[in-house]
């Protein structure tokens, strides 16, 4: 039994919806966290709708904020905690896609997925096992998580990004290359970095111009 994510969203400055951006929250955040960011990105992505979900779960570790799954070293959870609230949530965000491309009537091409921190271990999970490849994924912060079971389990690829703060302390910069790798011995072969210089963990000015243009060279615009 899947849980109704709720969401936020910022409707395109056209008026009119050709394409979505998903923005998917890190761990102890909400997804308004994220959607401030529609604004400065909106008025290059005129007809795109930014849609913000809360993760399913409360969080342990930061009670105002959502979780997407337990973090054991944060919130003293156990690996099996952590493991059964992953797979919980990677059907509650396949469930929410799916109704939100029936709902606003758009391919998965049009859709990019834009994940911070947890929120991108989620992206970076569920979108290659999907059966359609989306536009594009936008990782920041973030890490590949089972890279090992990656290549066997891989159904669509499409374009990533992955950015990170070189000065991040709760991510180490070191998960970029190694999700990059993982990635591309997977198969996927439109995989790009950015590293952000002097940033900690967090979306610098110079990591979001260039997701821009990544998103617009995606959605094709």
């Amino acid at each position: 039994m899947t849980r109704v994510l709720t969401a936020e969203r910022k409707e395109p400055v056209s008026g009119t919806t050709r394409s979505v951006v998903v923005f998917l929250h890190g761990y102890g955040a909400n997804g308004a966290d994220l959607l401030g960011l529609a604004d400065p990105l909106g008025e290059h992505l005129p007809d795109t709708l930014f849609v913000a979900p809360d993760a399913p779960e409360r969080c342990a570790g930061a009670p105002m904020g959502y979780q997407w799954f337990p973090i054991p070293w944060i919130d003293g959870s156990s690996e099996e905690e952590s493991e059964r609230g992953m797979r919980s949530a990677i059907d509650d965000l396949n469930a929410f896609l799916d109704a939100l491309m029936v709902d606003e009537d758009v391919l998965p091409e049009q859709v990019v997925l834009f994940g911070f921190s947890q929120g991108t271990m989620m992206a970076l999970h569920v979108a290659p096992r999907r059966e359609d490849p989306v536009a594009g994924i936008v990782a920041f912060s973030g890490r590949l998580l089972s890279p090992e079971t990656l290549k066997d389990e891989v159904v669509s690829k499409m374009s990533i990004l992955l950015v990170h703060g070189d000065a991040d302390d709760v991510v180490p910069p070191q998960s970029l290359p190694e999700a990059a790798e993982a990635l591309q011995e997977a198969g996927f072969q439109d995989v790009f970095a950015h590293i952000q210089k002097g940033t900690g963990h967090g979306i610098a000015q110079d990591g979001l111009s260039v997701a821009l243009a990544f998103m617009r060279d995606k959605l094709g615009l």
